[in-house]
C-alpha cells in the first residue's frame, strides 16, 4: 500500500508543478542573472544594490511579521492554536541553518582578502566585496608585489567554492517558498507565495554575482560562468519541493515548515541584506526603502 502522505490530488500535482515553475525562475533565473550583471555589471553600482537590498529585506520582513508567523502559529487544518514553542523551534533552527551555511561561505572565501584593520565589518561594504571583484584585486596587488603573473587558478577555485556553497545555500531558501504555498495553494499567481519567490529571486541576483565575478575573473568563459552560476540556484527547485510536501503532512508539519521559512528568512534580512545595505550606502535612502518594502510586503500579502 503506497504512502497516502505522498499521494497527491490532481489539483495538489498541478500545484506542486506550478510551485515548481516559479521557484526555478527565482532560484535558477535569479542566480543566473546575477551571473549575468556580474559579467557585464559597472564597478560605480553600490547605490543601487543598497537601495535594492533594503527593498528586498522589508517585503521579506514584512511578509515573515504579518503572514509566515501568524500563519505558523494557528495553520490551516488545525483545531487549535499551535504552541508558541513549536513555532520558536521552528524559528531557531531555521535561522542556525542559514547562519551556518553563511559563516562556512565566509570562512571558506574571505581568509584570502586581508582587510584594512581588525575593525572592518565583517560584511560587504562595498559592492568590490559583495560580488567578491575584490579576491581578484588581491591576487593582483600580491602578483605585482611579487612581479608574478596574475594568479588565475585561485580565482577560479574561488568562484567554484562559492557555486558550491550558494547551491547548499540555496536548498533552505527553497522550502522558504515550498512552505509558503503549502499553506494557501489557491492563488499560485498572488499572495505571500508570489511575494516570497520574487524577493528571493531579487536576493538571488547578488549571489549569482558573488559566483560569476570569480569565475569569470579566474579564466572561464562568460557564458559559461553564467551557465555554471544559474545551475547553483537549482537546489532552490529541491527545497521548494520538500518544503511543500512537509507542509502537507499536518498541521504541526506545516507549522514547523512555515517557522523554518520564518527563520531563514529573518537571519537573510538581519544577518546579510540590511547590513549590507547600510555598509554600501551610507546615508538615510536604506532606511526608506527598507519601509517601502515594509509596507509594500504588507500590501502584498493582504490583498
Amino acid at each position: 500500500m503506497s504512502n497516502p502522505c505522498f499521494q497527491y490530488t490532481w489539483l495538489e500535482m498541478s500545484t506542486l508543478g506550478w510551485v515548481v515553475i516559479i521557484t526555478t525562475i527565482a532560484g535558477v533565473g535569479g542566480t543566473g542573472l546575477g551571473g549575468a550583471v556580474g559579467a557585464i555589471l559597472k564597478r560605480d553600482s553600490s547605490k543601487v544594490v543598497s537601495l535594492l537590498l533594503s527593498f528586498a529585506g522589508g517585503v521579506m520582513l514584512s511578509v515573515v511579521c504579518f503572514d509566515l508567523v501568524p500563519s505558523g502559529l494557528m495553520p490551516d487544518g488545525a483545531d487549535s492554536a499551535v504552541s508558541v514553542w513549536v513555532v520558536v523551534a521552528g524559528i531557531v533552527i531555521g535561522y542556525g541553518v542559514i547562519f551556518i551555511l553563511n559563516y562556512w561561505i565566509d570562512k571558506t572565501t574571505n581568509h584570502e582578502v586581508k582587510h584594512i584593520s581588525k575593525n572592518h565589518p565583517k560584511t560587504a561594504d562595498n559592492l568590490d566585496e559583495l560580488i567578491h571583484e575584490n579576491h581578484f584585486k588581491e591576487h593582483q596587488q600580491e602578483n605585482k608585489a611579487n612581479d608574478t603573473p596574475v594568479s588565475r587558478y585561485q580565482l577560479f577555485l574561488a568562484g567554484m567554492v562559492m557555486a558550491a556553497a550558494i547551491a547548499l545555500h540555496n536548498l533552505p531558501e527553497g522550502m522558504v517558498i515550498g512552505a509558503t504555498y503549502a499553506k494557501d495553494s489557491s492563488n499560485l499567481l498572488g499572495g505571500s507565495g508570489l511575494v516570497i519567490a520574487i524577493v528571493i529571486g531579487l536576493h538571488n541576483i547578488p549571489e549569482g554575482m558573488a559566483v560569476a565575478v570569480p569565475l569569470i575573473a579566474g579564466g572561464m568563459k562568460k557564458p559559461k560562468a553564467v551557465l555554471l552560476t544559474a545551475i547553483s540556484g537549482a537546489p532552490t527547485i529541491l527545497g521548494a519541493i520538500i518544503g511543500f510536501q512537509l507542509g502537507l503532512l499536518s498541521p504541526v508539519w506545516l507549522s514547523l515548515s512555515l517557522s523554518f521559512a520564518s527563520g531563514a528568512m529573518l537571519y537573510v534580512v538581519f544577518g546579510e541584506l540590511l547590513p549590507e545595505a547600510i555598509l554600501m550606502f551610507r546615508s538615510k535612502l536604506p532606511a526608506l526603502f527598507i519601509l517601502i518594502g515594509l509596507l509594500t510586503g504588507l500590501v502584498l500579502v493582504n490583498i
